[in-house]
């Protein structure tokens, strides 16, 4: 039998780590996780990182794999996840793989181009970009010279900004052309599911869960990092708002709502992305396909 990598997907807070554990459990097997902010040991309450007793013994690859002092590309996940898959169809015709970050999804799918060294004068000059324009100047530069990467990527997230702008310069080409057309081959067969909700259901969801978050402790596991804010791996939403409210910028209502507000515009590109999946199929709840799930022989 064809061994086949199943993917559930979606956007943030629609209910992927239980389904996906139940389904784990079912098919008694393992789970890759591409979320890119789970991969940090050091954020967890503001990531909705799965707590143990929620992860039933099953083993997630990936998840508390890295510290948020190492830089960690979807270049170099691409090259071990693909390992650590590789080696887990040795045990198991079905491998779980799950997250939300579009493109770490695509790495692992299909492949990303290798992207050329940037130039130090290049850098410095989108760094300087966003030292005297701020994400506002991000996010015009990103919309005029790249449109379509403008409509998927993270806006609230200046590294992932930075970056695609910095090979723009360089390159000359947008950064979307880096999305490879030509996909890698991979030994395995793809199934992808996407959940998917109302959006007035999906926003209530993304609105409780961030006041989980902080009667949970957001606040306080942001407020240990605050040394750190600068790191790349803390400029993304749920951080930076705090980082802004600690710092005296914003009122703890006010740090609370933007959360809200970004986290719901966070999960409209995510949507905007994963329809961009040839394979992808789209299922409401009570996502009974997925927890029935049967390979073909």
């Amino acid at each position: 039998m064809q061994k086949t990598l199943l993917t559930i997907t979606g956007p943030t807070a629609v209910g992927k780590t239980q389904l996906t554990v139940e389904t784990a459990g079912k098919l008694q097997t393992e789970i890759v996780s591409f979320d890119s902010r789970q991969f940090y040991r050091e954020l967890s309450i503001g990531t909705a990182k799965p707590a143990p007793e929620e992860m039933r013994d099953i083993p997630h690859h990936f998840i508390n794999s890295r510290s948020i002092h190492q830089e960690y590309s979807a270049g170099e996940f691409e090259r071990e996840a693909v390992a650590r898959i590789t080696s887990l169809f040795q045990k198991h015709d079905i491998v779980l793989l799950t997250g939300g970050s579009g493109l770490y999804l695509n790495a692992v799918l299909y492949g990303l181009d290798d992207f050329p060294e940037v130039p130090a004068k290049v850098k410095q000059k989108i760094a300087h970009l966003y030292k005297t324009g701020g994400l506002q100047a991000l996010t015009r530069a990103l919309k005029t010279k790249d449109p379509e990467y403008f409509k998927k990527v993270d806006l609230q997230n200046p590294a992932r900004l930075r970056r695609a702008l910095e090979l723009i310069e360089s390159t000359g080409r947008p950064f979307s052309s880096f999305q490879r057309n030509d996909s890698k081959k991979r030994p395995w067969n793809n199934k992808i599911f996407v959940l998917n909700r109302d959006r007035a259901e999906l926003h209530e969801r993304i609105n409780r869960r961030v006041e989980k978050m902080v009667n949970d402790g957001l606040i306080e596991e942001v407020r240990g990092l605050i040394d750190h804010k600068n790191l790349k791996a803390l400029q993304t939403v749920g951080y930076k708002e705090v980082f802004d409210y600690l710092e005296g910028r914003t009122d703890k209502q006010t740090c609370v709502e933007l959360i809200k507000r970004n986290t719901r515009r966070y999960a409209k590109r995510q949507i905007t992305w994963f329809r961009s999946l040839p394979e992808a199929r789209f299922v409401n709840p009570p996502f009974e396909e997925i927890l029935n799930y049967k390979p073909s022989r």
